[in-house]
């Protein structure tokens, strides 16, 4: 079996673009490879960023903290707490408190009230300061209170409105003279 001359060239080819489509996925694969390890390397600065953000807060935190505690010694005179300062539960806390003086407000207290009657009504509100009942705005209105906003807002954007009514004039032409006149002129 002999092979002609145009069967080796097109093994040759066939060769040739094997060996080029190996050398592409090669260099692919290096080219994906390298760029793997160029965003790792970028993780890893943004990592070393972030910790150095943090030490650099930490390192101005405890700067201030020194400051602090500076003008808390020498000019506000505060100290840390001691051991004995510490309160164990709520009685020794409440027998902390101090009986109230003569001048003294009275303690805010609260209540628990129905907000119904027994009929079911809601209680009418009544003013705290003079006791008398109070009746809203809202509820002595005659008018629906959305169709008033309506009208007015409407209203505003009427006048507000760049478009105006047109002022329509007709042309009426006789030979070389032409008369013009409005609609409501006539």
């Amino acid at each position: 079996m002999i092979v002609t001359g145009s069967r080796i060239r097109q093994i040759g080819w066939a060769a040739a673009l094997a060996a080029c489509i190996a050398l592409f996925a090669v260099l692919s694969f290096n080219v994906h490879a390298v760029r793997s390890e160029v965003l790792l390397a970028e993780r890893e600065i943004i990592a070393l960023e972030r910790e150095t953000l943090m030490l650099e807060t930490e390192f101005q935190t405890r700067a201030s903290q020194r400051q602090l505690a500076e003008w808390n010694a020498v000019e506000l005179g505060y100290t840390a707490p001691r051991a004995d300062q510490y309160l164990d539960n709520n009685r020794q806390l409440a027998s902390l408190g101090q009986p109230l003086g003569p001048d003294a407000p009275a303690p805010i207290r609260t209540l628990r009230t129905e907000l119904a009657r027994a009929d079911g009504e809601p209680r009418a509100m009544v003013s705290p300061v003079t006791g008398k009942p109070v009746t809203l705005a809202s509820v002595a209105a005659s008018e629906d209170a959305g169709a008033v906003f309506t009208e007015a807002f409407g209203d505003f954007l009427i006048e507000a409105s760049p478009i105006r009514p047109a002022n329509a004039r007709t042309v009426t032409s006789f030979g070389d003279r032409a008369i013009r006149s409005s609609e409501g002129a006539e």
